[in-house]
């Protein structure tokens, strides 16, 4: 994951020549496994890139707020406050 991370996307070719740099040697299966694993996770996402290429990128994961779902917070905030009695600081 780091090595993908540093770079933003990389081949597959480029992965597994810096991870067998890094002295991580693994046969092709254990590679496309490991890889096929990572994407149904939803780590990352595996493209053909030409005809015995693939590129594989990290999926960032953002979270948008739903514009009622906001709406509902704040009224159950509001709601909340108001359920307190309120104090009068006159008597």
């Amino acid at each position: 994951m780091e090595k993908i991370k540093e770079s933003g996307s990389i081949t597959d070719k480029t992965l597994a020549r810096s991870l067998a740099k890094d002295g991580y040697n693994m046969s092709d299966d254990l590679f496309n496994k490991t890889l096929l694993d990572m994407e149904i996770m939803g780590l990352v996402t595996v493209n053909w890139f030409s005809k015995d290429t693939r590129r594989i990128e990290i999926i960032s994961i953002q979270t948008e707020e739903d514009e009622v779902e906001a709406q509902n917070k704040k009224t159950l905030e509001k709601d909340y406050e108001n359920s307190f009695p309120e104090s009068n600081s006159d008597v």
